[in-house]
């Protein structure tokens, strides 16, 4: 985060006070004290758990196991070290998104898999509160729960919801694409996630919650996240949650996860003289981490997860359109201009379209939709950026929630289009991908922050909020409907502008004025569906 930025969130976290009550729950492994928080101009204190343990310190490469019992009461008072992160983007994307997510730079450590809870102070109802369990993004390779935007103390003061963000393992500490592991072996991150959730059906009465009444919510890696459970979930299950939220992010169609890892590994195993020794996982179970972070980060080396048919099924488009998905409803979306931040430095549009593998013949037609020169597209890099918002995240959102809709699973869309000049990295990055976070999460700086931003940011937390407590009902505007046609024609007004033109609310649109180009993508994104 830049130094104005950083400064600015430190003066939103100092607004933050804690009272001197130290209140406590009883969870499953024993006692835990939290603090009690009170914000301004809210009535409701918030008490917070910081730091649960919701598994044991894991064993590197393995599945996570439930915690040891305490015996005394355990202070959860600071937020827990991150997991082991590794930032593997170009370098002009790198330091910025190292500079929001990881500065300061968050302690790591693989003692890491703790969880955070945010809850109203005040008694809860007889059938208890709606919980909000956040996933967090980073392409799988970085971030961490206790990440200061994460907050979720407004959602709890504001909202009268419980709040849950947890860390999961990452990278090749996470997703290890070791051949001597079984195929259920490769996906520990997401398996932790799952340990969390079950932590919270077992725990979150203890806290005024309703183990019932979980919705799931995570940005980027935390949407893939969340799709991963949606669709490997049947529709005969009973999944740990009754709703969720995807912000800018799916796996069903362009999956951004690469299809096989080995070589990562190969290579890292090669770093650390590995390679000639009879037991190869067990050569780098045993290497100092610190030493495997450096070898990852310095060769860029990605790690992802792998079909496990556990927590990630071969075939999530066919699982969606045939319904066999948890049915359960789910709101889902993108932001105007996610791509700003992801593609700076490039200027070639025919380079970039040749290496997302778009064939010659249709390079003329995507090219010509985004004229370079026009008031839309002044430089190439204005009309890549929007190519790769619309191929890698816009128009798989429209295929994903039509196809929900299609199989009768009530789906809402939105398109979050507003940006504030205290969250701006760079200038001109716009509505870039994850700048709704601080509007979600009503964590924005107070510095310079405007009227809009935070009544948009006091109407986006209500609505996410809103829809947690009653799924079913939907957001606030129409329900995407069955049959939707955004290939061409008006198609449904069943999309959620939220932002735009100083707006602190929203507008309903029809999918036709924001999925106009596609048509254009979408036979790509098909593509052997």
């Amino acid at each position: 985060m830049c130094s104005r930025t950083l400064a600015a969130l430190i003066i939103y976290l100092s607004t933050v006070t804690t009272a001197s009550s130290s209140p406590s729950a009883t969870v499953d492994a024993g006692v835990v004290i939290g603090t009690t928080t009170s914000l301004p101009s809210s009535a409701t204190t918030v008490n917070k758990f910081l730091g649960i343990p919701f598994a044991a310190p894991p064993v590197r490469f393995t599945a996570p196991q439930k915690p040891k019992p305490w015996s005394e009461p355990l202070d959860t008072k600071t937020v827990k070290p991150a997991c082991i992160q590794q930032f593997v983007y170009p370098k002009e994307s790198s330091d910025l998104i190292q500079s929001f997510f990881n500065n300061p730079a968050a302690e790591e450590s693989e003692d890491c898999l703790y969880l955070n809870v945010f809850a109203p102070a005040t008694p809860a109802p007889e059938n208890g509160r709606a919980v909000m369990f956040w996933i967090y993004g980073g392409a799988l390779q970085f971030g961490h729960g206790g990440h200061p935007v994460y907050d979720g103390s407004k959602f709890a003061s504001g909202e009268d919801v419980i709040v849950v963000t947890h860390n999961y393992r990452t990278n090749v500490f996470g997703f290890p694409s070791s051949p001597e592991l079984p195929l259920t072996g490769h996906n520990l991150g997401w398996l932790d996630q799952r340990f969390a959730l079950d932590w919270v059906q077992r725990n979150i009465h203890a806290f005024g919650g309703n183990p019932n009444k979980v919705t799931v919510f995570g940005e980027s890696a935390g949407a893939w996240s969340t799709d991963a459970l949606l669709t490997s979930y049947p529709a005969n299950s009973k999944p740990p949650f009754r709703a969720a939220i995807l912000q800018s992010g799916q796996i069903s169609y362009h999956s951004p996860i690469e299809a096989d890892t080995t070589s990562s590994w190969l290579t890292l195993a090669a770093a650390l003289n590995c390679s000639d020794t009879k037991g190869t996982l067990e050569c780098i179970r045993v290497a100092p981490a610190a030493t495997i972070k450096t070898i990852v980060d310095q060769q860029s080396l990605p790690f992802w997860p792998v079909p496990d048919n556990v927590t990630l099924i071969e075939d999530p488009v066919q699982a969606r359109v045939s319904g066999n998905i948890a049915r359960i409803p789910i709101l889902s979306g993108t932001n105007a201009q996610e791509s700003r931040i992801i593609v700076l430095g490039l200027t070639n549009t025919t380079a970039y379209l040749n290496s997302i593998g778009v064939s010659p013949d249709a390079i003329p037609r995507i090219e010509a939709a985004y004229p370079i020169g026009s008031s839309e597209f002044p430089t190439a890099y204005d009309a890549i950026a929007q190519m790769a918002t619309d191929y890698s995240l816009h128009c798989p959102d429209a295929l994903l929630t039509n196809a929900t809709a299609t199989s009768g699973i009530p789906a809402w869309r939105y398109y979050f289009n507003a940006s504030f000049p205290n969250t701006q990295f760079l200038p001109d990055l716009g509505v870039f991908h994850a700048s709704e976070l601080w509007i979600v999460f009503g964590t924005y700086p107070l510095a310079n922050a405007t009227a809009q931003e935070a009544a948009l940011s006091n109407y986006m937390r209500e609505t996410w909020a809103r829809f947690a407590k009653y799924p079913v009902a939907g957001p606030g505007w129409n329900a995407v409907g069955t049959g939707s046609d955004f290939f061409g024609g008006a198609g449904d007004l069943d999309i959620g502008l939220v932002g735009s033109e100083g707006s602190a609310g929203v507008e309903v649109i029809r999918q036709a004025e924001v999925d106009s180009r596609c048509s254009l993508w979408v036979p790509i994104l098909t593509a052997g569906s």
